[in-house]
């Protein structure tokens, strides 16, 4: 009979240690944080910048390599009087890549033809727009050396490249503005890159060379470049 007593007495010791077990591993599960591994923010690269800044240092090379990847032509004027689409000549490479990448960075839309001279040229390119002199500065200020020796005529229809206005006894090039002859004017031979002809539209091009200026050459009324893009 004691013995009997102290196997039961036995069996319910070892029942409440279990018991007791089981609610610790409960608590401690419960209170236990859960420990997650870091992140290692070092593997996490910053995007690099699509499009360097381009200054007088660093754009030659930069468009010597873009003209190589960028082999676009063609392209098309979109103004408020019509449509004018040109032909580049991959002869002056140079300034065929800047009008090309100017033109994938939007750089012309929302421009002007500021300055129309009567049986002489149409310019553009240029405008007082605030949102787009925010644009030139983020993609540079540089100049383009003349390249006039590809044997092109400053013909009815061409499309060159003024010089910039700052002293500049080279007369490089202003890489953000145009001008499209709409008479022969040979007595710019030898000074201004030409770099492209219009395929169509030069009855537009008529028209714009025929608005009221001021004496400045600035139309009366606005002439909007609304959008210059690739038709390749």
């Amino acid at each position: 009979m004691r013995l009997l007593v102290g196997c039961l007495l036995l069996l319910v010791i070892l029942s409440c240690n279990s018991e007791t077990s089981k609610n610790k591993e409960q608590i401690q599960k419960k209170t236990t944080p859960v420990i997650t591994k870091d992140i290692k923010t070092d593997s996490i690269k910053p995007k690099k910048n699509e499009f360097p800044f381009l200054d007088e240092t660093n754009a030659m090379d930069f468009f010597l390599t873009y003209e190589k990847e960028n082999k676009e032509q063609f392209v098309r004027i979109t103004t408020n009087f019509g449509i004018i689409d040109i032909e580049l000549f991959n002869e002056t490479k140079f300034h065929r890549a800047n009008f090309i990448y100017l033109t994938k960075r939007g750089a012309f839309d929302n421009t002007q033809f500021h300055r129309v001279v009567k049986n002489f040229i149409i310019q553009g390119g240029n405008t007082d727009d605030i949102e787009v002199a925010k644009k030139r500065r983020k993609i540079g200020h540089y100049l383009l050396p003349t390249d006039t020796r590809r044997g092109f005529k400053h013909h009815r229809g061409v499309i060159s490249m003024p010089s910039s206005d700052i002293e500049n006894p080279h007369k490089l090039a202003s890489p953000y503005e145009f001008f499209i002859v709409q008479k022969d004017s040979y007595h710019l031979d030898g000074s201004y890159t030409i770099f492209g002809k219009v395929t169509k539209g030069m009855d537009v091009v008529d028209k714009i060379n025929s608005v009221r200026t001021d004496k400045a050459e600035w139309p009366l009324h606005n002439v909007y470049i609304e959008k210059v893009e690739i038709i390749e």
